[in-house]
């Protein structure tokens, strides 16, 4: 069972794309404004992994606001965005507990 308490929800995505650093790089910013609307995401970093890998790591006030922005328009128009070239990889994760609060 996920704990409820705020900001305990991380959910990490990663995703092999066509795109050049500098594309993905502008259809992000394109696309912030977006993800700054959704209620309930309380941050989201952007991460460079390999070559043509990226991704996202996203923390939520909730797991309710997780399930409604999974199946948003946003969420899924990620992969035609992106260029994903392969199915990417979800993972979820609770927090136990924060180092500073």
């Amino acid at each position: 069972m996920r704990n409820k308490k705020e900001g305990t929800i991380m959910q990490m995505v990663r995703f092999k794309t066509r795109l050049s650093e500098e594309q993905l790089l502008k259809v992000a910013k394109e696309r912030e404004p977006q993800f700054k609307a959704i209620s309930g995401i309380l941050q989201k970093y952007y991460l460079k992994l390999e070559d043509h890998e990226y991704g996202g790591v996203y923390v939520w006030d909730s797991i309710e606001s997780l399930e409604t922005y999974r199946t948003s328009d946003l969420a899924v128009s990620i992969s035609d965005a992106y260029q994903v070239v392969e199915p990417p990889t979800i993972e979820m994760m609770d927090f136990l507990f924060e180092l500073r609060a």
